[in-house]
């Protein structure tokens, strides 16, 4: 599972490539350094940083950094990856872009992803939304009582 965080989190002294390599180099994925190193670069071209795989994250505008924190939820190539309020430090221009670049990034790897949000301009999106209002879960079709919303 990867996760973006609405702060996007990335460690102020490493690079935009270092921030995905470290990733690998947490977890016991079995891929030598080399091959990170190429996923990482890989990643960062497919989406749109080769340029600024040596920039630190505060040579990196808000649109950026939200790519490069994709980048690193998708590092390991997870089955979900979660997002939490992926737009909200982003102008409606820049937000819609990046939900458009998670929608495309997460079909073309047929992976999952949840995203919580607020704004509902970029609902259109997705395949399916679910709204939690007064503590009550709602989708197009369905109404969930809040216990069954546990289960």
């Amino acid at each position: 599972m990867g996760f973006v965080f609405q702060a996007v989190n990335l460690v102020p002294f490493l690079t935009a490539r270092e921030n995905l390599l470290v990733v690998d180099e947490l977890g016991p994925t079995g891929r030598s350094r080399s091959d990170a190193r190429k996923r990482a670069d890989q990643l960062l071209k497919e989406l749109g940083l080769e340029g600024r795989a040596n920039n630190l994250p505060s040579q990196l505008s808000g649109g950026q950094k939200q790519r490069v924190a994709i980048g690193r939820a998708l590092m390991n190539s997870p089955e979900l990856v979660m997002f939490d309020e992926p737009t909200s430090a982003l102008d409606s221009k820049l937000g819609d872009q990046v939900v458009h670049l998670i929608r495309d990034e997460m079909k073309q790897r047929g992976t999952s992803a949840i995203i919580v949000t607020h704004d509902e301009r970029i609902t259109h999106y997705a395949d399916r939304t679910v709204h939690i209002t007064d503590g009550q879960i709602t989708d197009h079709d369905h109404q969930f009582a809040p216990a069954a919303a546990a289960l």
